[in-house]
């Protein structure tokens, strides 16, 4: 897409709104070439007590215009001031050009309730949080409601006990049986990777007696340890056994707020396994069906059928760990609202703690691309009744909204949701996208944030971060630890959090 831009513009938010409306387009000089690519035009000017975006848009021999103006407040900078012109001149001209208005407006981040937990920060009611998100972000009112509520139900859990001492643990495990044909993620499947898993456990052992013996040398409490993948229960009972007792070793499990360990893929759990995970202190874990319907499965590529999901479920309702996440998936290739509905009614039924629906999203690594079986949608078909049915049955069920996240290229531009009966929110889920303290990984792949939530000048939470390398064979070759150790103890001394 070829774009035009005059005036103290953000050129990269502005290619982010453009993908909401022209998804798959890319930009740069390759792409002007082309002549029907699509191309916009932009200029932002000041005024005497404002700022003005006027819009042109052009696309397959039609064009549409919007002039969109916002004046300067004390509640907002110059550049949150161009942004709300800017992003406001831009749906609106491209939302006229397609007859398409995007669900969450101009907001284009991961975190959608950011913006409601600041306006709530800032001593707006709810109500007109809600107003605000519709009259100058161009969220439609349910999108803003729901955003509404999100932001307080973290607000809630995050609460006034926030400690500059708290911190969470991550532990990644990158390996799957097999791959999802819509999978992204850093995860390894072909045999001759997965033979490095013991190698690999050595490893992680090592890195993590590093950074629990730097946790507690800085007196910081962990509040969370989440162990990821990839899918962790790859591991064999006796490997899983290894990795948790090494975890017990270095740190007080009985004291967490929450134990994680992700176990998604039906086909690798087995009630030996949760029993080493019960035994160990595991207070959450996730079994994840996407769909119960098996014509989808069969497309996406999940070894599993919706029988083999109610084994797996039934083993960990049985193992006696508290706290039951599925996941599930909107806009899957071949699902339609009949099918997902039906999956979405045999989940309530179960009742699990937590329910996560997320929205189709094809990343560039995913598979399902190139085998060319699935095309981006802007309004997503059935995906946005989907997510209304969600969203509307999980609340008569007595769940509530407590965490939200949005990704790029989701189907119909939706969101993702983590439901949760009061009392069962995941909390590592909160702690990580809000950023509220630090969280420490260890890994292929891992990324640690150092997180100073409240610094002593004012001002936004100061954020660093720590990368292992992406891929094992790297990883088994890294000695970073040591470094990356001396670094989180810089961090929290120089920043007098400790």
């Amino acid at each position: 897409m070829k774009l035009f831009l005059n005036g103290k513009v953000n050129i990269y938010y502005i290619q982010t709104l453009c993908m909401i409306f022209f998804p798959g387009e890319k930009f740069g000089a390759a792409e002007a070439e082309h002549e029907n690519t699509p191309a916009l035009w932009l200029d932002l000017t000041e005024k005497e007590d404002g700022l003005e975006a006027k819009v042109r848009v052009e696309a397959d021999g039609k064009s549409a215009e919007a002039t969109k103006f916002y004046a300067f407040s004390e509640q907002r900078d110059r550049d949150k001031t161009a942004k709300l012109a800017c992003g406001a001149a831009v749906v609106a001209a491209c939302g006229e050009l397609i007859g398409y208005r995007p669900s969450w407006g101009m907001l284009t981040g991961v975190r959608p309730s950011k913006v409601a937990t600041e306006l709530l920060q800032s001593g707006m009611s709810k109500t007109r949080v809600k107003r605000t998100l519709a009259s100058e972000y161009f969220v439609i009112p349910k999108k803003a409601a729901l955003a509404t509520d999100v932001a307080l139900n973290e607000q809630k859990l995050i609460g006034s006990s926030w400690n500059s001492k708290d911190c969470s643990v991550y532990v990644g495990i990158p390996f799957c049986p097999s791959r999802c044909s819509y999978c992204s993620f850093v995860s390894y499947t072909s045999p001759k990777l997965l033979s490095l898993i013991p190698e690999y456990l050595l490893h992680v052992a090592q890195d993590l007696e590093k950074t629990f013996g730097k946790i507690r040398e800085l007196g910081l409490r962990v509040k969370t340890v989440y162990i990821g993948g990839g899918t962790p229960t790859i591991l064999s009972a006796d490997q899983l056994r290894f990795l948790l007792g090494k975890i017990a070793s270095l740190t007080d499990v009985s004291s967490l707020e929450e134990y994680t360990l992700e176990s998604g893929r039906p086909d690798t759990i087995t009630a030996e396994k949760f029993a080493v995970a019960r035994e160990y202190g595991v207070t959450r874990v996730c079994v994840n069906p996407q769909s119960l319907c098996d014509d989808v499965l069969r497309e996406i590529g999940r070894a599993h059928t919706a029988e083999d999901f109610l084994r797996a479920y039934e083993i960990a309702r049985e193992s006696g760990i508290p706290c039951i996440n599925t996941d599930l998936i909107v806009g899957l290739p071949g699902d339609n609202f009949k099918s997902f509905s039906k999956t979405f009614d045999k989940i309530l039924a179960l009742h699990p703690q937590n329910i996560t629906i997320h929205t189709f999203c094809v990343k560039k690594a995913a598979d399902i691309l190139r085998q060319g079986s699935h095309v981006y949608s802007v309004r997503g078909g059935d995906a946005g009744k989907c997510v209304d049915y969600t969203q509307l049955r999980a609340q008569q069920e007595g769940y509530l909204p407590y965490y939200m996240y949005r990704q790029k290229n989701t189907v119909g531009n939706f969101e993702n949701v983590g439901f949760a009966l009061e009392g069962t929110e995941g909390l590592y889920n909160i702690y990580m996208m809000e950023e509220v303290h630090s969280i420490f990984a260890v890994g292929a792949g891992a990324v640690s944030k150092m997180v100073d939530y409240r610094p002593e000048n004012g001002g936004k939470p100061i954020i660093e971060r720590l990368f292992y390398p992406k891929y094992p064979f790297e990883y088994l070759r890294d000695t970073s630890t040591d470094e990356k150790v001396s670094k989180m103890e810089a961090f929290y001394r120089d920043h007098h959090l400790i």
